[in-house]
Protein backbone atom coordinates (compact mmCIF):
# COMPACT_ATOMS: atom_id res chain seq x y z
CA UNK A 1 0.00 0.00 0.00
CA UNK A 2 2.92 2.47 0.82
CA UNK A 3 4.32 1.55 -2.56
CA UNK A 4 1.02 2.27 -4.14
CA UNK A 5 0.84 6.10 -2.41
CA UNK A 6 4.28 6.72 -3.20
CA UNK A 7 4.05 6.05 -6.55
CA UNK A 8 0.72 7.87 -7.29
CA UNK A 9 2.30 10.77 -5.37
CA UNK A 10 5.15 10.61 -7.73
CA UNK A 11 3.03 11.15 -10.40
CA UNK A 12 1.05 13.45 -9.12
CA UNK A 13 4.21 15.54 -8.18
CA UNK A 14 5.53 14.79 -12.42
CA UNK A 15 2.21 16.23 -13.41
CA UNK A 16 2.75 19.19 -11.47
CA UNK A 17 6.06 19.84 -12.31
CA UNK A 18 5.10 18.92 -15.71
CA UNK A 19 2.57 21.80 -15.73
CA UNK A 20 5.04 24.51 -13.96
CA UNK A 21 7.17 23.61 -16.73
CA UNK A 22 4.71 24.43 -19.43
CA UNK A 23 4.08 27.55 -17.91
CA UNK A 24 7.19 28.59 -17.91
CA UNK A 25 7.98 27.71 -21.22
CA UNK A 26 5.49 30.08 -22.60
CA UNK A 27 7.18 32.65 -23.55
CA UNK A 28 7.05 37.00 -22.14
CA UNK A 29 6.13 38.76 -24.86
CA UNK A 30 7.01 42.93 -25.51
CA UNK A 31 5.91 44.72 -28.57
CA UNK A 32 7.44 48.07 -29.19
CA UNK A 33 5.10 49.84 -31.73
CA UNK A 34 6.76 52.82 -33.13
CA UNK A 35 4.27 56.03 -34.47
CA UNK A 36 5.29 57.40 -37.25
CA UNK A 37 8.97 56.05 -37.81
CA UNK A 38 10.48 56.25 -40.92
CA UNK A 39 11.73 53.16 -42.92
CA UNK A 40 15.70 54.61 -42.44
CA UNK A 41 15.01 56.41 -39.16
CA UNK A 42 16.79 53.83 -37.40
CA UNK A 43 20.26 52.34 -37.80
CA UNK A 44 19.71 48.58 -38.01
CA UNK A 45 17.56 49.44 -40.96
CA UNK A 46 19.77 51.97 -42.95
CA UNK A 47 19.72 55.39 -40.97
CA UNK A 48 22.87 57.45 -41.87
CA UNK A 49 22.00 60.34 -39.28
CA UNK A 50 20.38 58.71 -36.05
CA UNK A 51 21.96 56.93 -33.98
CA UNK A 52 19.63 54.12 -32.49
CA UNK A 53 22.40 51.70 -30.56
CA UNK A 54 19.44 50.31 -27.99
CA UNK A 55 17.27 49.37 -30.69
CA UNK A 56 20.25 47.94 -32.91
CA UNK A 57 21.74 45.99 -30.36
CA UNK A 58 18.19 44.35 -30.23
CA UNK A 59 18.21 44.02 -34.11
CA UNK A 60 21.36 42.40 -34.10
CA UNK A 61 20.77 39.66 -31.09
CA UNK A 62 17.62 38.28 -33.53
CA UNK A 63 16.49 38.64 -37.41
CA UNK A 64 15.44 42.13 -39.22
CA UNK A 65 12.51 41.29 -41.02
CA UNK A 66 12.88 43.80 -44.25
CA UNK A 67 9.79 42.84 -45.96
CA UNK A 68 7.43 43.46 -43.51
CA UNK A 69 4.34 45.20 -43.65
CA UNK A 70 1.36 47.39 -41.58
CA UNK A 71 -1.38 49.58 -42.43
CA UNK A 72 -0.42 53.24 -44.24
CA UNK A 73 -1.85 54.75 -40.92
CA UNK A 74 -1.37 54.23 -37.10
CA UNK A 75 -5.19 52.84 -35.62
CA UNK A 76 -5.48 50.55 -38.90
CA UNK A 77 -2.66 48.78 -37.75
CA UNK A 78 -3.32 48.62 -34.32
CA UNK A 79 -6.57 46.92 -35.32
CA UNK A 80 -4.70 44.75 -37.42
CA UNK A 81 -2.08 43.86 -35.34
CA UNK A 82 -4.78 43.34 -32.06
CA UNK A 83 -7.25 41.32 -34.00
CA UNK A 84 -5.26 39.77 -36.93
CA UNK A 85 -7.63 40.27 -39.65
CA UNK A 86 -7.18 43.26 -42.09
CA UNK A 87 -9.33 46.62 -42.00
CA UNK A 88 -11.53 45.04 -45.12
CA UNK A 89 -13.05 42.67 -42.16
CA UNK A 90 -13.17 45.10 -39.31
CA UNK A 91 -13.60 48.03 -41.04
CA UNK A 92 -11.17 50.19 -39.23
CA UNK A 93 -9.69 51.97 -42.38
CA UNK A 94 -8.75 55.20 -41.20
CA UNK A 95 -8.00 56.84 -37.79
CA UNK A 96 -10.44 56.82 -34.59
CA UNK A 97 -10.67 60.49 -34.10
CA UNK A 98 -11.69 62.17 -30.43
CA UNK A 99 -14.98 61.46 -29.68
CA UNK A 100 -15.62 59.40 -32.74
CA UNK A 101 -18.73 57.08 -31.94
CA UNK A 102 -16.57 54.12 -33.31
CA UNK A 103 -13.69 51.80 -32.77
CA UNK A 104 -12.32 48.00 -32.97
CA UNK A 105 -15.81 46.21 -32.98
CA UNK A 106 -16.74 45.21 -29.85
CA UNK A 107 -17.19 41.36 -31.26
CA UNK A 108 -13.72 41.22 -32.42
CA UNK A 109 -11.12 39.16 -30.03
CA UNK A 110 -8.32 40.48 -29.11
CA UNK A 111 -4.68 39.65 -28.58
CA UNK A 112 -4.17 40.20 -25.07
CA UNK A 113 -7.89 38.74 -24.57
CA UNK A 114 -6.22 35.51 -25.98
CA UNK A 115 -3.80 35.31 -24.12
CA UNK A 116 -4.97 36.13 -21.03
CA UNK A 117 -7.16 32.77 -21.96
CA UNK A 118 -3.38 31.15 -21.54
CA UNK A 119 -2.65 32.67 -18.38
CA UNK A 120 -0.90 36.06 -19.28
CA UNK A 121 -0.75 39.25 -17.34
CA UNK A 122 -1.25 41.85 -19.79
CA UNK A 123 -0.24 45.23 -19.79
CA UNK A 124 -0.49 48.51 -22.44
CA UNK A 125 1.90 51.42 -21.87
CA UNK A 126 1.38 54.02 -24.24
CA UNK A 127 -1.35 55.06 -27.24
CA UNK A 128 -4.40 52.83 -27.93
CA UNK A 129 -6.38 54.49 -30.67
CA UNK A 130 -8.67 51.81 -31.43
CA UNK A 131 -11.94 53.91 -29.38
CA UNK A 132 -12.65 55.51 -25.95
CA UNK A 133 -15.98 56.77 -26.62
CA UNK A 134 -17.69 54.23 -24.41
CA UNK A 135 -16.45 52.38 -21.43
CA UNK A 136 -16.66 48.88 -23.19
CA UNK A 137 -14.14 49.92 -26.24
CA UNK A 138 -11.01 50.67 -23.59
CA UNK A 139 -8.21 49.07 -22.90
CA UNK A 140 -9.05 47.76 -19.76
CA UNK A 141 -12.11 45.67 -21.35
CA UNK A 142 -10.87 44.95 -24.38
CA UNK A 143 -7.77 41.96 -22.58
CA UNK A 144 -5.73 44.34 -21.02
CA UNK A 145 -4.82 43.76 -17.23
CA UNK A 146 -3.41 47.09 -16.90
CA UNK A 147 -3.53 50.18 -18.69
CA UNK A 148 -1.33 53.29 -19.12
CA UNK A 149 -1.24 55.96 -21.59
CA UNK A 150 -3.37 58.01 -23.76
CA UNK A 151 -6.49 57.13 -26.11
CA UNK A 152 -5.71 59.24 -29.11
CA UNK A 153 -3.09 60.76 -31.28
CA UNK A 154 -1.14 64.12 -31.13
CA UNK A 155 -1.38 64.58 -28.11
CA UNK A 156 1.21 67.50 -26.43
CA UNK A 157 4.11 65.55 -24.88
CA UNK A 158 4.80 67.53 -21.60
CA UNK A 159 1.42 68.57 -20.89
CA UNK A 160 -0.57 65.40 -22.11
CA UNK A 161 -3.37 67.21 -23.52
CA UNK A 162 -4.99 66.81 -27.09
CA UNK A 163 -7.22 69.74 -28.68
CA UNK A 164 -7.10 71.35 -24.76
CA UNK A 165 -8.10 68.28 -23.14
CA UNK A 166 -6.05 66.08 -20.60
CA UNK A 167 -5.69 62.53 -22.75
CA UNK A 168 -3.36 60.67 -20.07
CA UNK A 169 -5.01 57.63 -18.34
CA UNK A 170 -3.71 54.67 -15.96
CA UNK A 171 -6.39 51.60 -16.01
CA UNK A 172 -8.85 53.97 -18.26
CA UNK A 173 -9.54 56.90 -15.44
CA UNK A 174 -8.05 60.62 -15.95
CA UNK A 175 -4.50 60.60 -14.55
CA UNK A 176 -2.19 63.71 -14.28
CA UNK A 177 1.09 63.90 -13.68
CA UNK A 178 4.52 65.71 -15.02
CA UNK A 179 7.03 64.59 -17.34
CA UNK A 180 7.59 63.96 -21.26
CA UNK A 181 5.29 61.01 -22.53
CA UNK A 182 8.28 58.71 -24.20
CA UNK A 183 10.19 58.78 -20.56
CA UNK A 184 6.94 58.24 -18.51
CA UNK A 185 6.00 55.71 -20.90
CA UNK A 186 9.25 53.65 -20.37
CA UNK A 187 9.14 54.05 -16.63
CA UNK A 188 5.79 52.63 -16.41
CA UNK A 189 6.87 49.41 -18.67
CA UNK A 190 10.02 48.75 -16.33
CA UNK A 191 7.67 49.04 -13.05
CA UNK A 192 5.29 46.06 -15.16
CA UNK A 193 8.63 44.08 -15.36
CA UNK A 194 9.74 44.61 -12.16
CA UNK A 195 6.26 43.89 -10.09
CA UNK A 196 5.33 41.16 -12.70
CA UNK A 197 5.25 37.63 -10.73
CA UNK A 198 7.37 34.85 -11.11
CA UNK A 199 6.08 31.70 -13.08
CA UNK A 200 3.28 33.96 -14.88
CA UNK A 201 3.84 35.03 -18.60
CA UNK A 202 4.08 38.60 -19.60
CA UNK A 203 2.00 40.37 -22.62
CA UNK A 204 3.82 43.71 -22.64
CA UNK A 205 2.41 46.14 -25.41
CA UNK A 206 4.42 49.62 -25.81
CA UNK A 207 3.15 51.47 -28.25
CA UNK A 208 4.75 54.91 -27.93
CA UNK A 209 3.56 57.84 -28.94
CA UNK A 210 6.95 58.72 -30.26
CA UNK A 211 8.06 59.72 -33.10
CA UNK A 212 4.19 61.42 -34.43
CA UNK A 213 3.53 65.18 -34.29
CA UNK A 214 4.16 67.37 -32.83
CA UNK A 215 7.24 67.32 -32.68
CA UNK A 216 8.79 68.28 -29.11
CA UNK A 217 11.65 66.41 -27.14
CA UNK A 218 13.65 67.73 -24.32
CA UNK A 219 17.09 70.11 -25.65
CA UNK A 220 19.04 67.39 -24.24
CA UNK A 221 17.94 64.54 -27.03
CA UNK A 222 18.84 67.15 -29.73
CA UNK A 223 22.59 68.24 -28.44
CA UNK A 224 24.25 65.35 -30.27
CA UNK A 225 22.15 66.42 -34.10
CA UNK A 226 23.35 70.23 -34.26
CA UNK A 227 23.81 70.16 -37.73
CA UNK A 228 20.63 68.61 -38.67
CA UNK A 229 18.35 71.52 -39.73
CA UNK A 230 14.87 71.58 -38.23
CA UNK A 231 12.38 69.59 -38.02
CA UNK A 232 14.52 66.28 -38.72
CA UNK A 233 16.59 67.54 -35.94
CA UNK A 234 13.71 67.23 -33.77
CA UNK A 235 12.86 63.95 -34.64
CA UNK A 236 16.25 62.76 -34.16
CA UNK A 237 15.90 63.56 -30.56
CA UNK A 238 12.75 61.93 -30.26
CA UNK A 239 14.48 58.70 -31.43
CA UNK A 240 17.10 59.39 -29.25
CA UNK A 241 14.11 59.16 -26.70
CA UNK A 242 12.77 56.38 -27.73
CA UNK A 243 15.67 54.40 -27.94
CA UNK A 244 16.82 55.26 -24.42
CA UNK A 245 13.41 54.21 -23.22
CA UNK A 246 13.36 50.58 -25.28
CA UNK A 247 16.95 49.93 -23.62
CA UNK A 248 15.50 50.83 -20.16
CA UNK A 249 13.15 48.31 -21.01
CA UNK A 250 15.67 45.84 -22.14
CA UNK A 251 17.51 46.57 -19.29
CA UNK A 252 14.60 45.56 -16.54
CA UNK A 253 13.72 42.38 -18.44
CA UNK A 254 17.72 41.20 -17.88
CA UNK A 255 17.67 42.38 -14.24
CA UNK A 256 14.21 40.35 -14.17
CA UNK A 257 15.99 36.94 -15.29
CA UNK A 258 13.32 37.33 -18.42
CA UNK A 259 15.68 38.16 -21.08
CA UNK A 260 15.91 34.89 -22.38
CA UNK A 261 12.73 33.67 -22.52
CA UNK A 262 11.28 36.64 -23.88
CA UNK A 263 10.33 37.18 -27.35
CA UNK A 264 10.72 41.22 -28.25
CA UNK A 265 9.28 42.51 -31.54
CA UNK A 266 9.63 45.76 -33.13
CA UNK A 267 8.21 47.86 -35.45
CA UNK A 268 6.46 51.01 -36.94
CA UNK A 269 2.94 51.29 -37.22
CA UNK A 270 3.30 53.25 -40.87
CA UNK A 271 5.92 54.93 -43.32
CA UNK A 272 7.40 57.70 -41.91
CA UNK A 273 5.56 61.30 -42.31
CA UNK A 274 7.02 64.12 -44.78
CA UNK A 275 9.52 61.97 -45.96
CA UNK A 276 12.72 63.99 -46.83
CA UNK A 277 11.92 66.60 -44.94
CA UNK A 278 10.97 65.19 -41.10
CA UNK A 279 11.24 61.42 -41.72
CA UNK A 280 13.53 59.17 -44.14
CA UNK A 281 11.84 56.16 -46.01
CA UNK A 282 14.79 55.97 -48.36
CA UNK A 283 14.78 54.02 -51.16
CA UNK A 284 11.06 53.27 -50.65
CA UNK A 285 8.35 55.55 -52.35
CA UNK A 286 6.15 57.73 -50.70
CA UNK A 287 5.35 57.62 -46.63
CA UNK A 288 2.69 57.82 -44.44
CA UNK A 289 -1.07 57.27 -45.70
CA UNK A 290 0.26 55.91 -49.26
CA UNK A 291 -0.29 51.96 -50.40
CA UNK A 292 3.16 52.67 -52.06
CA UNK A 293 5.84 51.07 -50.38
CA UNK A 294 6.87 54.21 -47.99
CA UNK A 295 3.66 54.11 -46.48
CA UNK A 296 2.96 50.25 -45.73
CA UNK A 297 6.72 48.70 -45.32
CA UNK A 298 8.64 49.53 -42.13
CA UNK A 299 11.69 48.49 -40.20
CA UNK A 300 11.01 45.70 -38.34
CA UNK A 301 12.95 43.19 -36.36
CA UNK A 302 12.15 39.75 -33.98
CA UNK A 303 14.29 38.60 -31.52
CA UNK A 304 14.31 35.54 -28.66
CA UNK A 305 17.86 34.24 -27.61
CA UNK A 306 18.47 30.81 -28.65
CA UNK A 307 14.90 31.01 -30.70
CA UNK A 308 15.51 33.16 -33.83
CA UNK A 309 19.01 33.26 -35.09
CA UNK A 310 20.88 36.63 -34.25
CA UNK A 311 22.47 38.62 -37.11
CA UNK A 312 19.51 37.23 -39.31
CA UNK A 313 17.74 39.03 -42.07
CA UNK A 314 14.89 37.76 -43.46
CA UNK A 315 12.89 39.45 -46.61
CA UNK A 316 10.12 36.62 -47.07
CA UNK A 317 6.80 38.95 -46.89
CA UNK A 318 4.65 38.92 -43.57
CA UNK A 319 2.16 41.50 -42.23
CA UNK A 320 1.33 42.52 -38.85
CA UNK A 321 -1.88 40.92 -38.96
CA UNK A 322 0.48 37.71 -38.44
CA UNK A 323 1.87 37.90 -35.18
CA UNK A 324 -1.61 37.24 -33.85
CA UNK A 325 -2.15 33.82 -34.79
CA UNK A 326 1.67 33.03 -34.45
CA UNK A 327 1.84 34.65 -30.77
CA UNK A 328 -1.67 32.55 -29.81
CA UNK A 329 0.13 29.69 -31.35
CA UNK A 330 3.38 29.93 -29.33
CA UNK A 331 1.38 31.26 -25.84
CA UNK A 332 -0.64 27.82 -26.26
CA UNK A 333 -4.19 30.01 -26.50
CA UNK A 334 -7.25 28.39 -27.79
CA UNK A 335 -7.57 29.35 -31.15
CA UNK A 336 -11.23 29.15 -31.41
CA UNK A 337 -12.82 32.12 -32.03
CA UNK A 338 -16.19 33.65 -34.11
CA UNK A 339 -13.96 35.50 -36.88
CA UNK A 340 -11.20 33.37 -37.98
CA UNK A 341 -7.99 35.76 -38.50
CA UNK A 342 -6.33 36.78 -41.72
CA UNK A 343 -3.04 36.51 -40.69
CA UNK A 344 -1.01 33.23 -40.88
CA UNK A 345 1.52 31.59 -38.65
CA UNK A 346 5.27 33.08 -39.47
CA UNK A 347 7.14 31.12 -36.72
CA UNK A 348 8.71 28.84 -39.48
CA UNK A 349 9.37 31.93 -41.28
CA UNK A 350 11.44 32.83 -38.40
CA UNK A 351 13.31 30.51 -37.12
CA UNK A 352 13.36 27.63 -39.88
CA UNK A 353 14.25 29.53 -42.93
CA UNK A 354 10.49 28.57 -44.42
CA UNK A 355 9.41 30.70 -46.96
CA UNK A 356 6.54 33.67 -46.46
CA UNK A 357 3.17 31.01 -46.05
CA UNK A 358 0.96 33.84 -47.87
CA UNK A 359 0.40 33.54 -51.65
CA UNK A 360 -0.57 37.03 -51.28
CA UNK A 361 -0.62 40.27 -48.97
CA UNK A 362 -3.52 42.43 -49.00
CA UNK A 363 -2.30 46.13 -48.41
CA UNK A 364 -5.73 47.91 -47.97
CA UNK A 365 -5.70 51.72 -48.17
CA UNK A 366 -7.17 54.31 -46.05
CA UNK A 367 -10.84 54.15 -48.13
CA UNK A 368 -12.21 50.82 -49.29
CA UNK A 369 -11.37 51.68 -52.79
CA UNK A 370 -7.62 51.91 -52.79
CA UNK A 371 -5.62 49.04 -51.97
CA UNK A 372 -2.82 47.19 -52.91
CA UNK A 373 -1.57 43.37 -53.25
CA UNK A 374 1.69 41.90 -52.89
CA UNK A 375 2.50 38.71 -54.77
CA UNK A 376 6.33 37.57 -54.54
CA UNK A 377 7.48 39.99 -56.02
CA UNK A 378 5.18 41.63 -57.88
CA UNK A 379 2.88 44.41 -56.37
CA UNK A 380 -0.53 46.26 -57.69
CA UNK A 381 -1.95 49.09 -57.07
CA UNK A 382 -5.60 49.64 -57.81
CA UNK A 383 -7.76 52.70 -57.31
CA UNK A 384 -11.28 52.59 -58.86
CA UNK A 385 -10.38 56.07 -59.42
CA UNK A 386 -7.27 55.75 -61.51
CA UNK A 387 -5.56 53.16 -63.74
CA UNK A 388 -3.46 50.24 -62.07
CA UNK A 389 -0.45 50.01 -61.61
CA UNK A 390 2.16 47.10 -61.57
CA UNK A 391 5.92 46.74 -60.16
CA UNK A 392 8.45 44.48 -59.35
CA UNK A 393 9.81 45.19 -56.33
CA UNK A 394 12.60 42.60 -56.71
CA UNK A 395 13.84 45.24 -59.74
CA UNK A 396 12.56 47.95 -58.30
CA UNK A 397 12.06 48.85 -54.57
CA UNK A 398 11.55 52.46 -55.46
CA UNK A 399 8.21 51.94 -57.42
CA UNK A 400 9.36 54.47 -59.98
CA UNK A 401 8.59 51.95 -63.26
CA UNK A 402 4.83 50.90 -63.69
CA UNK A 403 5.29 47.85 -65.60
CA UNK A 404 1.09 47.85 -65.85
CA UNK A 405 0.79 48.27 -69.89
CA UNK A 406 3.58 45.51 -70.35
CA UNK A 407 1.72 42.58 -68.19
CA UNK A 408 -1.63 42.74 -68.82
CA UNK A 409 -1.92 39.59 -68.28
CA UNK A 410 -0.63 39.76 -64.47
CA UNK A 411 -2.59 42.66 -63.94
CA UNK A 412 -5.59 41.20 -64.73
CA UNK A 413 -4.99 37.72 -62.26
CA UNK A 414 -4.23 39.78 -59.61
CA UNK A 415 -6.76 41.88 -59.58
CA UNK A 416 -8.94 38.89 -59.68
CA UNK A 417 -6.91 37.75 -56.72
CA UNK A 418 -7.34 41.13 -54.85
CA UNK A 419 -10.99 40.86 -55.83
CA UNK A 420 -11.41 37.95 -54.55
CA UNK A 421 -9.48 38.86 -51.01
CA UNK A 422 -11.94 42.20 -50.80
CA UNK A 423 -15.39 40.84 -51.88
CA UNK A 424 -16.40 40.69 -48.19
CA UNK A 425 -15.26 43.92 -47.14
CA UNK A 426 -16.71 45.66 -44.71
CA UNK A 427 -17.82 49.76 -44.98
CA UNK A 428 -15.63 52.08 -43.42
CA UNK A 429 -16.85 52.19 -39.70
CA UNK A 430 -16.79 55.90 -38.87
CA UNK A 431 -16.35 58.89 -40.65
CA UNK A 432 -13.40 60.26 -42.09
CA UNK A 433 -11.56 63.48 -40.34
CA UNK A 434 -12.01 65.55 -42.82
CA UNK A 435 -15.46 64.94 -42.63
CA UNK A 436 -16.11 66.04 -39.37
Amino acid sequence: MNRIITLIAISLLSAYESKADDAVSQPNIVYFLIDDMGYADCGFNGSTDIRTPHIDRLANEGAVLKSFYVQPLCSPTRAALLSGRYPTHTGVYHVVTPGAEWGLPLDERTLPQALSEAGYATSICGKWHLGEFRAEYRPSQRGFGHQYGHMMGNLDYFTHLRDGKLDWYRNDEPLEEEGYTTSLIADEAGRVIRSHPSGKPLFLYVPFNGVHSPYQTPASYCEPYQELPKPRKTLAGMMAAVDESIGKIAAALEERGMRENTLIIFSSDNGGSNPGKVSMNTPLRAGKGSVYEGGVRVPAFATWPGKIAAGSTIDEPMHVVDWYPTLLKLAGAPASQQHAPDGLDIWPVLTEGAPSPHDAILLQGTTPPVKALRMGDWKLIANDSSPPELYNLEADIAEKRNLADARPDLVRSMRERLNAMTKDALPLGGPLPSAR
